[in-house]
């Protein structure tokens, strides 16, 4: 499932195409008819990201909602001289003006919404690093008051929005956060520089458009190793490094399922006895 960096770079590639002008829309596939057809001709006044949610506004009380789930994804084209390629594939939304063109297939979630529903969606959210209103003291007071695990805290979109697996992994290991630690364990000092981390890693994230999370004395480059070949790219510490030697101590990534997902940790590196 894309993390919430995906989500803000989907949000400003949607503005970049369609915002401030009229839009064709159909859906090809047909499951969303009837919203295109409301939608269809309107300007496409606002597109932001909330987590792993993306909101397309057209105005008078009109919402596309759409949440990518596993399988979701959009594609986009620029038109030359011609009109934009037959659909391929189920094609849910297929948004369209003069100049560009964008074809959703797979979501979760394609729904026509008001303004209270989206903000109905919005209010069942923790903060998002990425978003300029979040308030990382609301996620702290469901923290510290939590027996759960810290690792399965950050991946639940009701104390976090858009964390998942990898930055979830990636931000422990690089504080030295044992995954296992009770969240009412944890320091407030541990919390603030989670916040901050994840903050800057994230908005990296939306300019790259993948995960980088090692630091300059841990890339290929400085370490003279290959660079990481995974479909997920980027340079990560754990995250799907199972069995293979960390980069920081040399002990051996370890994995377990947690919370129906993988989690990744260095023994050595997120020792029980850290930040508690």
């Amino acid at each position: 499932m894309p993390e919430g960096h995906i989500i803000h770079r989907l949000a400003a590639e949607n503005h970049r195409a369609f915002g401030g002008r009229p839009v064709r829309a159909g859906s090809p596939q047909g499951r969303f008819a009837d919203g295109a057809k409301l939608i269809d001709g309107r300007e496409l006044v606002a597109a932001e990201a909330t987590g792993k949610h993306l909101f397309l506004g057209f105005g008078e009380d009109a919402w596309v909602h759409v949440h990518l789930g596993l399988y979701g994804g959009f594609t986009f084209g620029d038109l030359g001289d011609g009109p934009a390629p037959e659909p391929v594939g189920l094609v849910r939304l297929r948004l369209e003006n003069d100049e560009h063109y964008a074809d959703l297939r797979g979501p979760n979630t394609c729904a026509l919404i008001t303004d209270a529903e989206k903000a109905a969606v919005a209010a069942r959210l923790g903060p998002d690093p990425l978003r300029a209103d979040a308030d990382p003291d609301a996620a702290w007071r469901r923290i510290t008051g939590s027996r759960t695990t810290i690792a399965a805290l950050l991946m639940d979109q009701k104390v976090l929005a858009g964390v998942g697996n990898v930055y979830r992994a990636e931000v422990l290991f690089r504080h030295g956060i044992d995954p296992q630690l009770p969240g009412r364990a944890l320091r407030r000092a541990a919390w603030d520089a989670i916040w901050a981390d994840l903050v800057a890693l994230m908005r990296e994230g939306v300019t790259a458009g993948r995960i980088d999370t090692v630091r300059p004395e841990h890339t290929p480059e400085a370490m003279n190793r290959p660079p990481r070949v995974d479909d997920h790219g980027g340079e990560v510490y754990v995250y799907r490094r199972a069995g293979r030697p960390c980069l920081v101590c040399g002990t051996d990534v370890r994995t377990e399922e947690h919370a129906s997902r993988n989690l990744f940790w260095c023994p050595f590196c997120q020792p029980a006895s850290a930040w508690t």
